[in-house]
């Protein structure tokens, strides 16, 4: 595969663990699956259920979290945000089954392609399989740039992480760093994985001395600066053009990851709210249950709902079939689920962005789990 060429892979750890009896893999009540629910079932719209039964996994017992991502370990006080059951508003979803996971993925590769959310993604879907994998587990942890990997060895099973904030290129030149809306040099390193699940917004917004590009380059033209809204249209694009031309439907199926929301507030509202910590700076904070219903703002109080309609627009338009995750409403319940400022050592600030693991990202898995039985 063009993917087994590529990485450079800098940590290798070979992880046995003994798996716990009580921490095995367990999602919703059985029931209807998505395929076979009266009247069709809308995966992304419904509410979440306290369940005492939660989470799916002892984050301390999975070798894979990264001081980032865990929470408890950081000294978050509270776990009722652990959990929370995602429950779809007119069917169930399938009982999570990890162990048909690993079986069914036997000697395949999975691979997330896209900046730390995607990391996200990865690392619970690898906590969920540790979980469910019969004891001793034997895992090979592999961390690098851009390429990170787990390998479940008595299943021949890759799960990649291929980093890359935009999935088109940035490239440095005389005139300084160029975000290149029509280029994507590394794509073919993608190639070989039967699945691949694509993510990219959140690094499109940042300005200043968190922008990671000076100019942007459109066909033949560059400029300071474009509409980023346009910008990520214009790379979507790009991508979707790239997929429709090199990915074959009948090896590899394809999912995108939704937009996945913040939860940050003025410090008015921070003030109101009750969450403000001193000096400011999140309403993430002291949240320890999840929204009762779906709000409109996120990323600073800007609506979502315009790039979730280019994501809609541009897969609509291509002719490979891609399946959207589409978790931003779901998410944007979760305000409780956020780092905030148990982000680790050395971290400093609020975190509103990134999910704690164990957590919402592995409803995220839950549903594209039962996305592919749906298709199957």
């Amino acid at each position: 595969m063009a993917i087994c060429h590529a990485w450079v892979l800098t940590i290798v750890v070979v992880v046995v663990a003994e798996a716990a009896p009580h921490l095995l893999v367990r999602g919703a009540s059985d029931g209807p699956s998505a395929a076979s629910a009266p009247g069709g079932c809308d995966l992304f719209r419904g509410r979440w259920v306290a369940d005492k039964s939660y989470p799916l996994y002892d984050a301390s017992a999975c070798p894979f979290v990264p001081d980032v991502f865990d929470c408890r370990r950081n000294g978050r006080p509270d776990d009722d945000y652990l959990k929370f059951r995602w429950s779809p508003g007119n069917c169930r979803l399938p009982r999570f089954d990890g162990g048909d996971l690993l079986r069914r993925w036997r000697g395949k590769t999975v691979m997330f392609v896209g900046d730390s959310l995607s990391m996200n993604q990865w690392v619970s879907l690898a906590c969920m399989l540790h979980a469910a994998a019969p004891a001793p587990v034997r895992a090979t942890f592999t961390s690098g740039e851009p390429v990170s990997a787990v390998r479940f060895e008595d299943y021949d099973l890759l799960l990649v992480l291929y980093h890359t904030t935009f999935l088109v290129d940035v490239v440095q030149e005389d005139i300084g760093r160029v975000l290149k809306l029509d280029s994507m040099r590394n794509a073919s390193e993608w190639l070989g994985a039967h699945l691949l699940v694509f993510n990219t917004w959140h690094w499109w917004t940042y300005r200043g001395a968190s922008q990671v590009w000076d100019y942007v380059q459109d066909g033949n033209s560059t400029y300071q600066d474009m509409d980023r809204l346009t910008a990520f249209s214009k790379a979507l694009s790009t991508w979707a053009r790239w997929v429709d031309a090199n990915v074959d439907a009948s090896k590899t199926r394809v999912f995108y990851q939704g937009i996945s929301p913040s939860h940050y507030m003025s410090k008015q509202q921070e003030s109101q709210a009750g969450t403000a910590p001193a000096g400011g700076g999140g309403s993430c904070l002291k949240q320890t249950r999840p929204l009762q219903e779906a709000t409109d703002a996120a990323g600073g109080g800007t609506s979502l709902a315009p790039v979730q309609a280019v994501v809609r627009g541009v897969l609509d338009a291509m002719t490979a079939p891609v399946s959207l995750l589409d978790i931003t409403v779901l998410s944007q319940l979760r305000i409780d689920a956020h780092p905030s400022v148990y982000g680790g050592p050395g971290r400093d600030g609020m975190d509103c962005t990134h999910w704690c693991i164990a957590g919402l990202p592995d409803a995220w898995n839950h549903i594209m789990y039962a996305m592919l039985l749906q298709q199957s």
